[in-house]
């Protein structure tokens, strides 16, 4: 039996090197592979590259790796709720690649399948085609690194000629990514909103590193039920089902009377 389980998430990250790339797994705080981050940033692995739709906030997520300047680059489609990922990037310490989210998720989904780009209608009139996005600020606030210019084609899907821009696929070293289930041949079950990045950034990734809230053995999941199959994933770590989750913004509704009463 091929065994993926790993026995910490400290051991399962520990030979990620200075300088590599990431894809992480989440959506706004759900289905961070917090364990794992904490992990990294405990072992001081520093200089990375990441690919995560988001980067957190100050004090969770892939932000607790920012606040110490672990990261140097950035890919990603929605960059608010962090002040300090705004300092950074246009005090010119963090390199940042703005990218659409739904190109985003083609881009690693394309990765994971050996697809190597393809051509999309978003972005196509604007920066994201044309070039000059800022990717880094010098210090004195001008445009070190811009975005170049991509590849522009006309293209006639049956409603007429019609421009769309080339989007390179995006590989990363690693992944790391959080499941609600997985079983010890990899295979993963993810929860609602978490589903939205971590399959994709599992693809990606050349080694996939998932934490689990709870660990199952072979042919304990329902196979029409798994979301990733085990192909694309080579380290398991159990986190427990206890493991703290947060939220990013809580919004409750106020109780009403009801009329009469």
């Amino acid at each position: 039996m091929i065994d993926k389980t790993w026995a910490s998430a400290a051991e399962a990250v520990a030979d990620i090197p200075d300088g590599a790339s990431l894809a992480v797994g989440g959506f706004g705080l759900s289905g961070n592979p917090i364990a794992l981050i904490e992990a990294l940033l405990a072992q001081g692995t520093s200089g990375l590259s990441v690919v995560s739709n988001n980067c957190g906030v100050d004090d969770w997520g892939l932000g607790v790796l920012l606040r110490a300047q672990r990261i140097r680059k950035m890919t990603s489609s929605y960059v608010g709720e962090n002040k300090e990922f705004e300092r950074q990037f246009l005090s010119g310490e963090l390199e940042l690649e703005l990218t659409p989210q739904g190109t985003l998720a083609e881009k690693l989904r394309a990765g994971g399948s050996g697809i190597a780009a393809f051509f999309t209608q978003t972005g196509v009139g604007t920066q994201v085609a044309e070039g000059g996005l800022p990717r880094r600020y010098a210090p004195d606030g001008s445009i070190a690194v811009a975005s170049p210019p991509k590849d522009v084609r006309t293209f006639d899907l049956g409603a007429g000629e019609r421009d769309y821009v080339l989007e390179e696929a995006i590989v990363t070293d690693f992944a790391l990514v959080h499941a609600l289930r997985g079983d010890r041949h990899g295979n993963l079950v993810f929860n609602k909103a978490a589903r939205n990045f971590n399959p994709l950034a599992a693809m990606a990734g050349r080694v996939c590193i998932a934490q689990v809230e709870e660990l199952v053995e072979p042919g304990e999941l329902d196979p029409d039920s798994i979301h990733l199959p085990g192909i694309y994933v080579h380290r398991i770590v159990e986190v427990g089902t206890d493991i703290e989750k947060r939220v990013e913004r809580r919004t409750v509704s106020t109780p009403t009377t009801p009329e009469g009463a």
